[in-house]
């Protein structure tokens, strides 16, 4: 556990929480007879440390084991894992433990913001209190903050389009924004020969996307290709926002890029089914639920 079972549950868990990694949250739910921690006691489980403990030995290593796996298959949710303490576990206590994993997935949205103007400004303030990383690009000297405002930010110069893009995750999604024109034709050339970005959008008039459209037409590239891109962005229901405010087109932009991330919740995010958990707690017997 390499020293970091000394780190409280609850503090790694607003780590976790804040940096956007992927981890599970095990609770002990419930015990019978003799068991090494009491219900409640907790731990933060990621793919690479364990942060403080159920107790310890073989029960502990199959719970952190049964983790990582959820993990591993992205199982998002709720899981309820049983352990008799002598039998599966390979310890002695006699007892029964249930064991509730809460699965987080971590980071499942990527935005790269390129250019740091007033509305890529205020595209990163009202991203912050979502759960997304953020990939912010601008290529002038000193218009990127020095160290990252905020969590889940990674301030990086935009020395070379074709090797920043290339580098952007699989399914990140894509805001173009910078001060100049070359430079967003540049970008915009770039990610729409990555089949794997999931969207683009292009701040500008109708008249810029005309012109960008008819470049890239000359230079090649393929009708779908091209329809990909979101140009003007912020756009409802194809009407243009009237107001032009730095911080009406960066909240419409981002609104736009809700709608377009926003996913049904998985079934397991829904919690346990009631039948099994008030057999559990009614009935004080060992039960699994998978």
């Amino acid at each position: 556990m390499s020293g970091a079972a000394n780190t409280p549950w609850h503090a790694a868990l607003h780590d976790c929480q804040q940096n956007g990694t992927p981890h599970v949250l095990a609770t002990q739910v419930t015990a019978q007879g003799s068991t090494p921690r009491e219900p409640g006691a907790r731990m933060i489980v990621t793919s690479d440390h364990v942060f403080d403990t159920l107790g310890g030995g073989t029960f502990e290593w199959q719970t952190i084991q049964a983790a990582r796996r959820y993990l591993e298959q992205d199982k998002a949710g709720f899981h309820l894992e049983a352990f008799a303490l002598g039998g599966r576990s390979g310890q002695c206590c006699g007892g029964f433990v249930n064991v509730l994993l809460e699965v987080f997935p971590g980071t499942q949205t990527h935005l790269a913001v390129f250019g740091a103007g007033h509305i890529g400004r205020h595209v990163i303030e009202l991203t912050d209190p979502l759960d997304w990383q953020r990939y912010w690009c601008d290529s002038r000297p000193d218009t990127l903050p020095l160290t990252p405002e905020s969590p889940r930010l990674a301030l990086l110069p935009l020395e070379n389009v074709g090797q920043r893009v290339n580098a952007l995750p699989s399914g990140c999604h894509a805001l173009v924004m910078t001060h100049s024109h070359d430079e967003d034709y540049a970008l915009i050339e770039a990610l729409i020969e990555r089949d794997d970005i999931a969207s683009i959008g292009l701040i500008g008039s109708e008249s810029k996307w005309a012109s960008f459209t008819g470049r890239l037409q000359r230079a090649g590239h393929s009708p779908a290709s091209i329809e990909r891109v979101r140009s003007p962005i912020g756009t409802f229901n194809g009407a243009k926002l009237h107001h032009k405010s730095p911080y009406a087109i960066a909240l419409a932009a981002v609104t736009e890029l809700l709608w377009l991330i926003d996913t049904s919740p998985d079934s397991a995010t829904r919690g346990l089914e009631s039948a099994p958990l008030r057999a559990l707690f009614n009935d004080h017997q060992p039960v699994q639920v998978t």
